[in-house]
């Protein structure tokens, strides 16, 4: 009887694992076919390394990278629902992982894809992304230790939750 179980068990799992890698399965996680080659979500074992880049001097670690015939995709997984059109941080923070897995592959990756928790945004990698991307690096750079940064205050639960409020200033709430 104990073996029938311990079977039953076995069985189980298989069905879930198979289940889990199913075309399905993927169009739900808003994951593109491929095999999911890094991953660092509560889910998923972590990656073991972040990607890094001397020539860009930038560090980063998106929660999916799936590689396909196209090269290596970023995925990165946001838990809020999903907005008109994707906030300009996401899409940079995109480029980015986008400009990572370029310097790392050799060639940049056909596109990115940004996971709101009720829609999936597929964001092309083109030549004016990687530009603004670029752009906004050398700005930021620019800016550190120059002055202080000016605060954005356009998410008021943001600045709520930001670890800097008791200090600020320019708070909302």
């Amino acid at each position: 009887m104990g073996w029938l179980i311990l079977v039953g068990v076995l069985l189980g799992g298989l069905g879930l694992w198979l289940l889990t890698r199913s075309r399905a399965a993927r169009r739900r996680t808003g994951l593109p076919e491929g095999r999911v080659i890094a991953a660092d979500t509560g889910g998923w074992r972590r990656c073991e390394r972040a990607l890094f880049s001397n020539r860009y001097r930038l560090t980063g670690r998106p929660d999916y990278v799936v590689h396909q015939r196209g090269g290596a995709v970023p995925v990165e997984v946001k838990s809020c629902p999903a907005p008109p059109r994707p906030y300009e941080s996401h899409l940079l923070q995109l480029a980015a992982y986008c400009l990572l897995l370029e310097d790392q592959e050799g060639r940049p990756p056909p596109y990115g894809i940004l996971k709101y928790e009720d829609r999936t945004f597929e964001i092309a990698y083109t030549a004016e992304l990687r530009a603004q991307l670029l752009q906004a690096l050398q700005s930021i750079r620019g800016d550190m230790g120059s002055r202080e940064p000016a605060r954005s205050h356009e998410q008021p639960a943001r600045c709520r939750g930001c670890g800097h409020r008791s200090r600020c200033d320019e708070r909302l709430a």
